[in-house]
């Protein structure tokens, strides 16, 4: 059998086999009552955090903003929006989740802002040709009367990627490109003033005690002269440029300050290039994300992942969901198993059992692999996809744009369920008079962190147990693997020193390999036998 490895050295910095939780922030918690999640209640939850057992925490923006992209559209980055707090609180947040152990990673964004940022204001107000439109991507259209976009390039979130703007003098002028939402304005990379204000974007929040820096569609800052295609503006040579000089610039904090890239790449070779010592510490691995539950498929996935990144020495990433992407309980219950922007769909026959039985398989998986494990807020409950959201109440353009056809994001950033037997499950304060700002199932009254601690068949509690055991066993985290043979649809792999963890995607159940111990099991081990659609961890020696 293959061997897939990467050496662990002797000093491993915490990065590297982090268990990092994602917080959305509208959607962790309320505290003022509003509806809305905040820092208050996010700063009331960190207890909860650190019982969870992760060892850092990433925040969705908190940053002022008009919402056209859930707070992706961003007027000021060294601020909070009025909605979540005020710096101040952020300050004491991240001084709280320092208390507890638990290190803040925030989302920064530099390929566009909000059209409510200043710079874009300015921009307007200043008319064709002058500095302030330098700084975004401002072009004449083509015909003669200039009204039809500069080029063909249509938005990632649909439609075109070109809008035009009203002049001073109320003429019709220039378009502005936005690989996005129209109201996220690219920044233009080859001016110098954007390179300097993300410069001291950087230094801003170092300077608050953050951790780490997760950097926004990472791929696409950098584009020809007049962007057509994809290839245009994605995984250009001299976006590398960027990334060396903010290493720097994490590099001069006396303790570890981290880069972590959304980097959306199907080769894998390029997207270790992003990893080079020089450049960002981790990126997300997506190919995780979207593979099938299928044996060949998770194997061929978790080798070309390891292989790599060890070239460049960067340890993988692991994920299961995020805020964009269908949750996997949902994903894993239904005949196509796999995530893909384009096939995103609702109304899909779905087996929520069979999907929880493999995600209970999936997190013991992904917390056995070698690097970091990235968890989203929710997932540890069990929580499925939202499917059924009043059209109406969806807020996400990707939804509004497409006509409805593509259904968007809000239904894995549902508010998450706490407490009690009925809406808003503890999201709010009990005498909040304010629905919040996503509906949540009825069913939930089963999912609450509430009902489901002290439950040792739940979710919530399969997570504490695999976080804990994960901590403190010197095989996980950070280092190598070796396959095993377990048999036709089941991968099993061991970790030094005596670790081996199994995962049964075959049709029926499989013997377990020798062991002196069964450290964590995802479902029922009677007689040595695992199940199909689970997982286990076995002590080995």
């Amino acid at each position: 059998m293959a061997t897939a490895d990467i050496q662990a050295t002797e000093t491993v910095p915490w990065w590297r086999g982090a268990a990092i939780y994602q917080v959305y922030p509208r959607s962790f918690a309320d505290g003022n009552g509003d509806g809305i999640g905040d820092l208050a209640g996010i700063r009331q939850r960190l207890p909860y955090l650190a019982e969870l057992g992760v060892d850092a925490v990433w925040m969705s923006p908190w940053y002022p903003s008009p919402m056209a992209d859930a707070g992706y559209d961003i007027a000021d980055f060294r601020d909070i929006d009025p909605v979540f707090g005020t710096l101040a609180e952020a300050e004491l947040l991240i001084k709280e989740a320092h208390d507890l152990n638990i290190r803040i990673i925030v989302d920064v964004v530099p390929n566009h802002c909000s059209d409510a940022h200043p710079w874009f204001v300015e921009a307007l107000a200043a008319g064709p040709g002058s500095p302030q439109r330098q700084r975004f991507w401002f072009r004449a259209g083509r015909g003669p009367t200039g009204d039809t976009p500069p080029t063909d390039l249509q938005s990632i979130f649909g439609g075109p990627a070109w809008t035009r703007v009203t002049e001073p003098d109320g003429s019709p002028g220039e378009w502005y490109l936005h690989l996005f939402a129209p109201q996220q304005p690219d920044f233009n990379w080859e001016h110098r003033a954007v390179w300097a204000e993300f410069d001291d974007i950087l230094r801003f929040w170092f300077d608050r005690g953050v951790d780490g820096i997760r950097i926004d569609s990472a791929a696409v800052l950098i584009k020809e002269p007049l962007p057509r295609d994809e290839a245009s503006y994605t995984d250009r040579d001299e976006v590398h440029q960027v990334y060396r000089a903010w290493r720097r610039i994490s590099d001069s904090y006396p303790d570890e300050r981290i880069l972590i890239g959304e980097v959306w790449l199907p080769d894998p070779a390029r997207f270790a290039r992003y990893l080079r010592p020089d450049e960002l510490h981790t990126a997300f691995n997506f190919a995780f994300l979207n593979c099938p539950w299928d044996a060949a498929e998770m194997r061929r996935c978790v080798d070309e992942t390891i292989f790599a990144h060890a070239p460049v020495g960067a340890p993988p990433t692991w994920v299961l969901s995020n805020h964009d992407v269908t949750r996997h309980v949902t994903r894993y219950g239904r005949q196509n198993t796999s995530f893909s922007f384009e096939t995103r769909v609702e109304g899909v026959p779905l087996d929520l059992a069979l999907g929880e039985r493999r995600a209970r398989a999936a997190i013991l998986l992904t917390l056995a692999l070698p690097g970091a494990a990235y968890l989203y807020q929710g997932e540890e409950l069990g929580l499925a996809e939202v499917e059924d959201i009043p059209l109406d109440r969806r807020t996400d353009p990707m939804f509004s744009r497409s006509g409805g056809s593509n259904p968007g994001r809000d239904g894995c950033r549902v508010p998450l369920p706490w407490s009690g037997t009925r809406q808003p499950f503890g999201f709010s304060p009990d005498d909040a008079e304010t629905r919040s700002w996503l509906p949540q199932p009825a069913a939930w009254a089963s999912r609450t962190v509430q009902a489901q601690t002290g439950d040792p068949g739940s979710m919530l509690e399969l997570y504490r147990a695999a976080l804990r055991i994960r901590r403190a066993e010197s095989a996980l985290g950070d280092g190598a693997i070796r396959w095993i043979d377990a048999g036709e649809g089941t991968l099993a792999f061991t970790r030094d020193p005596g670790f081996t963890c199994v995962v049964n995607l075959s049709s029926g159940a499989v013997a377990l390999p020798e062991h002196m111990k069964i450290l964590l099991a995802s479902g029922s081990t009677a007689n040595r036998l695992l199940p199909k659609d689970s997982a286990a961890w076995l002590r080995t020696r």
